[in-house]
């Protein structure tokens, strides 16, 4: 069903080209841009200031490089192989096995050397950078999924997206990937998100394509009891993503490791808006309230505790 403008403005509905105009021109200095949009040098600020993150493997920035990525990967059973300049998921292929001289997706797939060597090559050659530039390539760790969220997905591990505001989250989402996705979390290609209450993390609200959903097509997993675990300490590292970076506006995708606990997978200076449909809300009110507020902390603790208060909502048990 189609809404009208002035329905979407009664639910604080963000559109583009204002989250553009006020809040990233705005909040953003372009000079800080290439801090998130290139995951090599988001993953040396992130280390700086002891953001922790999935560990890097490696990175490829030849052709050269390429040719020895057999040598490069070595016995490693499982990884993730990236564009450092990426943006939406584009180009990153995901290994969770290897069966003698094949490597193996999550869908069951079947890759062998010459075909990662290919797609490295390609990124390299800017296929799937922002704007066609020539790229790196990073080999990263696969996230162990922590066993809470390993019923909720399939063939991929689920990340939350945080909004940050001058330091404070704004809203966030869990994505959870289905087949249709082919494991990756993106909504774009038929991920399901699942609006989050900021105060405890729990379900408010979920989608798919669009449309209202209450479980996952997959697994069946009921979206509306879910519950994320260790949300404060989640919420205080998106705040943390602030400071790295000192974008005014951004996204920060997170994970949960087994092993590790909350880690930064990545952070985007320009992040969609999609984030609203999953949550059911629009984030202009709580953008406005922020942008009001004459005294922001400088820890993420109490910035993240604030989002608690200020944003939390009451849920029916």
């Amino acid at each position: 069903m189609l809404a009208s403008p002035a329905a979407l403005r009664s639910h604080g509905l963000l559109g583009m080209n204002r989250r553009n105009v006020a809040y990233i021109s705005r909040y953003n200095e372009r000079r800080l841009y290439p801090l998130v949009d290139d995951k090599k040098l988001t993953k040396e600020r992130a280390m700086l200031h002891g953001v922790a993150t999935p560990t890097l493997r490696d990175v490829i920035d030849t052709q050269h490089g390429v040719r020895d990525l057999g040598e490069c990967l070595g016995d490693l059973e499982r990884f993730a192989i990236k564009p450092s300049r990426g943006a939406g998921g584009k180009g990153i292929m995901v290994i969770q096995e290897r069966d003698g001289e094949q490597f193996l997706k999550a869908s069951g797939q079947a890759l062998t050397l010459g075909s990662l060597q290919r797609h490295c090559s390609n990124i390299l050659a800017g296929l799937h950078s922002l704007a066609g530039a020539p790229d790196s390539v990073i080999i990263e760790d696969l996230i162990e999924a922590d066993p809470y969220f390993e019923s909720l997905s399939v063939e991929g591990v689920p990340d939350i997206r945080v909004i940050i505001f001058r330091g404070i989250p704004v809203m966030a989402m869990l994505r959870l990937s289905t087949h249709a996705s082919d494991g990756k979390a993106n909504l774009h290609q038929g991920a399901i998100g699942v609006g989050l209450d900021l105060a405890s993390g729990r379900c408010i609200h979920a989608v798919q394509h669009s449309r209202r959903v209450h479980s996952h097509p997959d697994t069946g997993v009921d979206l509306n009891r879910i519950a994320i675990p260790d949300w404060q300490n989640l919420l205080t590292l998106a705040a943390r993503c602030h400071d790295l970076t000192g974008l005014g506006y951004l996204g920060a995708d997170i994970v949960v490791d087994r092993n590790r606990g909350p880690l930064m997978l990545e952070l985007n200076a320009r992040p969609g808006l999609a984030i609203q449909i999953a949550n059911g809300k629009g984030l202009l009110p709580r953008l406005q309230w922020i942008e009001a507020q004459e005294d922001i902390p400088d820890s993420a603790e109490a910035r993240a505790g604030m989002a608690m208060a200020e944003f939390g909502e009451k849920i029916r048990t």
